[in-house]
């Protein structure tokens, strides 16, 4: 299905990170020191890296969330990165001295990553003025829970409208958390859903949810087959198995790719396979957030391999 002359407009709401990534060969042991002849500075976070990504895929995206003071040099560098790459960002609220949250980042030969990230803790004080109106004309809302109190409100205001929203569950929290509560689907990281559960098992982990959301319900793997409950049982739908160079961000795609499939009217299986596509594609390239396809690129790797 390709994109209408209409495109979806997807609310892209949670966290904005400056990613300092480095390349290396291999991570350093304890104390030790390595050099690296790839480093980029790129736009990141869960919300910021699937806004870019919708965009690069054909949607209307839009960004909400924290970032710091107006003269806050990083906060202004996010910004102007996603202007550049065609996201709205009239959902930005400043915090006053607040500064934006830095995520310094390596990534290995095999494309896994160790990540150390600062946050200014005043930026969590941030609040949306006016929710209902930041959803009006939205086709999807994709929230992760990195700032509860900022995003709840604008799921809420979402779902009185009957707008889908999709929670990218990434932070550990409680199984009985409210903002389980709100989406109409929502999808793990593995180890989000292990730690809120307690649960090793990722199948037993999905079901044990049940108990606390009517969501439709998924969890990540990274090069694993995506789980998801459907008729009361846990099913799995394989990945595209690719050579990693860079998997950062990859998830953030695959969160964002089936948003969008969604929006577009795909159903939950077909809008998993298009966002794991993407996500695919994603880890074949370094540059976190800036390794995202185009929505061409998705299109002919599923062409492919027929999917």
């Amino acid at each position: 299905m390709a994109p209408s002359s209409s495109p979806p407009a997807i609310l892209c709401v949670g966290i904005a990170v400056q990613d300092l990534v480095f390349r290396v060969a291999q991570f350093p042991p304890p104390g030790g020191k390595c050099m690296t002849h790839e480093f980029a500075v790129v736009a990141g976070g869960c919300a910021v890296n699937a806004a870019i990504a919708v965009a690069r895929l054909g949607g209307k995206a839009s960004y909400a969330g924290p970032m710091g003071h107006p003269g806050d040099s990083i906060s202004n560098q996010l910004i102007d990165q996603m202007t550049r790459e065609g996201v709205g960002t009239l959902g930005v609220v400043r915090v006053p001295e607040a500064t934006a949250p830095v995520s310094g980042i390596m990534v290995d030969s095999a494309g896994e990553r160790m990540i150390a990230t600062y946050r200014d803790k005043r930026i969590e004080s941030a609040r949306m003025a006016d929710p209902d109106r930041l959803v009006a004309g939205v086709s999807l809302v994709l929230a992760d829970n990195r700032f509860p109190h900022f995003v709840l409100p604008i799921c809420e205001a979402a779902r009185r409208r009957g707008i889908p929203v999709v929670l990218d569950a990434d932070r550990p929290t409680v199984e009985d958390d409210p903002l389980f509560l709100i989406p109409t689907h929502v999808v793990f990281s593995s180890e989000c859903l292990r730690a809120t559960t307690g649960q090793d098992d990722l199948a037993a982990g999905l079901l044990r949810m049940t108990a606390h959301t009517n969501a439709f319900l998924a969890v990540s793997d990274g090069p694993g087959a995506v789980r998801y409950v459907a008729g009361g049982a846990v099913r799995t739908m394989p990945v595209f198995k690719v050579d990693a160079v860079d998997t950062l961000a990859a998830g953030d795609v695959f969160h964002a790719g089936m948003a969008l499939a969604l929006a577009e009217g795909r159903d939950e299986i077909a809008a998993m396979r298009f966002g794991a596509a993407a996500a695919a594609l994603k880890c074949t390239r370094f540059g976190g957030s800036m390794g995202a396809p185009s929505r061409g690129e998705v299109d002919a790797m599923l062409a492919r391999t027929g999917s």
